[in-house]
């Protein structure tokens, strides 16, 4: 069974095996190692299952960046300050054109307000776009006019990571290969993977991941992509979260579709 908590700590074990080094993404946008792996977790749900991960990581010495959106299905204030006490990241998932209904101004002004309630409990550096594949606005576009740096903000995934140094995967779709059903979870058209060693590579499953790294063929520097929301040992919660993706999937491709 994939996704699963077990399989999710043999993936771990299996990249502390080959020498990488954990790095947050601030710490990456810093002082990146030679082997880098940043451990992305876009918290859009179940809040403590992020908080599961992080023990689990923290257990084993590694760090990972967390990004909580500010709904209340994401935003838990205990939960983010006892994830950002093991030493981890927190950043903010941001979707404010989505919430002000593509009204820029509104969006940014919204975002400074969010913002401040995460820097009310943590310092945060770094932030990252939630892709609301219903909606029709993109939240990466309040950068068109307004600049995040301005607001102590060092880094932005899809803006300043180079797809092309540092290979990006995402359980996006509750697989390693989703590309079919990921509306917004990608590189842009501004910021393209042209490397042909990356696009070469493609996984279907964890245990494809893993056996990648334990051959030595995995790329030297990446940003591995969790929605912990997915991720489960229980038999219930693991079926009920594989049959809900597998029909979101299939809705997601049919926007693609009509968006393409």
């Amino acid at each position: 069974m994939d996704f699963t908590i077990s399989q999710y700590e043999k993936l771990l074990q299996t990249i502390q095996s080959q020498g990488f080094t954990f790095q947050t993404y601030q710490q990456f946008l810093e002082s990146p190692a030679e082997k880098a792996i940043v451990l992305r977790h876009d918290v859009d749900a179940l809040p403590e299952n992020s908080l599961r991960f992080a023990r689990i990581q923290a257990a084993m010495g590694v760090t990972g960046t967390y990004y909580f959106r500010i709904i209340p299905e994401s935003f838990d204030e205990t939960i983010i300050k006892e994830i950002a006490g093991l030493g981890h990241e927190i950043g903010y998932h941001y979707e404010t054109m989505d919430s002000c209904r593509g009204d820029v101004d509104k969006a940014y002004d919204e975002f400074c307000r969010n913002l401040e309630k995460f820097n009310q409990m943590v310092n945060v550096k770094t932030i990252s776009m939630h892709g609301s594949p219903l909606s029709g606005f993109d939240n990466r576009r309040i950068w068109k006019k307004y600049d995040y740096r301005k607001l102590g903000i060092i880094g932005e995934p899809y803006f300043d990571l180079d797809f092309n140094e540092v290979f990006y995967l995402t359980d996006t779709g509750r697989r390693w290969d989703g590309h079919l059903y990921n509306v917004r979870d990608k590189a842009t058209k501004e910021n393209p993977v042209t490397n042909p060693g990356f696009l070469k590579l493609h996984f279907h499953s964890t245990s494809g991941l893993i056996d990648s790294f334990q051959k030595g063929k995995f790329p030297q520097k990446a940003m591995l992509n969790f929605h912990p929301q997915r991720w489960h040992n229980r038999p219930l919660p693991w079926f009920r979260e594989l049959i809900w993706q597998n029909v979101k999937n299939q809705g997601k491709r049919v926007l693609i579709a009509l968006r393409d």
